[in-house]
């Protein structure tokens, strides 16, 4: 029995025209990456030095988004203080940085490990936990951390409330390049390298079993899943990310202080997680933009009410684009190439 015809294959509907060979979707995405690679690597010569700085805390956001999407888009735990494991993750590198003397490329990968035992850890006790308590629980530490940075025993590491001051990095003395354009590399360069590996760890057996243990629980242990392995394993690394992009984000910054890791910060993580949209990808790019920029253009718009902006700009996201900015983007594709 002869095999139907793929519905790109058929006449009108995405065939290729005589003398226009269609090129593979294989093909389409390395093209894409690559002009998104070379928009990427040219921005930071076209742009201001604090353009680029923009530019480079929205690509620590990218990195603990795309973190967070590992816990909550793709394993189904609700986080609502992921800002915990920023700060920590920022913390560490202004201590090392600061009282070890450890450089701050040897500092970020600490950093992240700290953060991967944190997370861990505190996943083992949230097992128990399901849906809004879940959400509560990380409610809380997200609370709670501010109050513990700045708590006594800690002062003469964290600073108190004072916080700790970076020296920002000078680049190598061979690359002509500015201090804000080397720290936005070097960030690119720590945004391509877990971008890859969560694009490697999602797309294959450790994803579909987080996938499957966010749809079908029961279904998933019953298949040989340990989802509490699962589950403890991606708070770890869901927070060695986020802890990542904290210590980014610091060194950009040049300090770190506890009243910037508030509570606000672990609700716009979860905010620019959804209007990204959940378990995608490429959605963690589209929410750290919202992140960085939708304020700065809400306060532009109003000084008297800028919130108020930045509510209306929320509520036509979620609007317009109810599956998030990744989720629109999918769907103009799929029309595009079915034209």
């Amino acid at each position: 029995m002869d095999t139907p015809p793929s519905v790109s294959a058929m006449p009108g509907r995405g065939a290729a025209l005589p003398g226009r060979p269609a090129l593979p979707a294989a093909r389409r995405k390395v093209v894409g990456l690559a002009l998104l690679g070379i928009l990427a690597c040219a921005l930071p010569f076209v742009l201001g030095n604090y353009q680029v700085f923009q530019l480079t805390l929205a690509l620590a956001y990218a990195i603990a988004l795309l973190g967070l999407n590992m816990l909550t888009g793709y394993n189904g735990q609700i986080s609502l203080g992921h800002g915990a494991f920023f700060a920590i993750g920022a913390y560490t590198a202004a201590i090392l940085m600061e009282h070890a003397g450890l450089s701050y490329w040897a500092a970020i990968p600490v950093a992240g490990l700290v953060c991967l035992v944190a997370g861990f850890l505190f996943g083992l006790p949230a097992l128990r936990l399901e849906g809004l308590y879940l959400a509560l629980a990380t409610f809380a530490l997200g609370v709670a951390m501010p109050q513990i940075l700045k708590h006594k025993a800690l002062e003469h590491w964290t600073g108190g409330s004072m916080g700790v001051v970076i020296i920002k990095p000078d680049p190598p003395s061979w690359i002509p390049l500015s201090q804000d354009q080397w720290l936005y590399f070097f960030t690119l360069a720590w945004t391509v390298l877990l971008f890859w590996a969560g694009w490697n760890l999602l797309r294959g057996r450790v994803g579909r079993a987080l996938v499957a243990i966010r749809d079908q629980p029961i279904a998933a242990q019953a298949m040989g899943v340990n989802t509490a392995l699962y589950k403890s394993l991606t708070f770890g690394v869901s927070s060695l990310y986020t802890g990542v992009a904290g210590a980014l984000s610091a060194i950009a910054v040049q300090f770190a202080s506890p009243d910037s890791f508030s509570i606000f910060l672990s609700l716009s993580l979860l905010v620019g997680l959804v209007v990204g949209g959940l378990a995608s990808i490429s959605g963690a790019l589209y929410g750290a933009l919202f992140i960085q920029f939708v304020p700065n253009i809400a306060d532009q718009i109003s000084k008297a009410a800028p919130w108020a902006i930045y509510g209306v700009f929320l509520i036509g996201f979620m609007y317009l684009m109810p599956s998030g900015v990744a989720g629109l983007v999918r769907l103009v594709r799929h029309r595009l190439a079915n034209r």
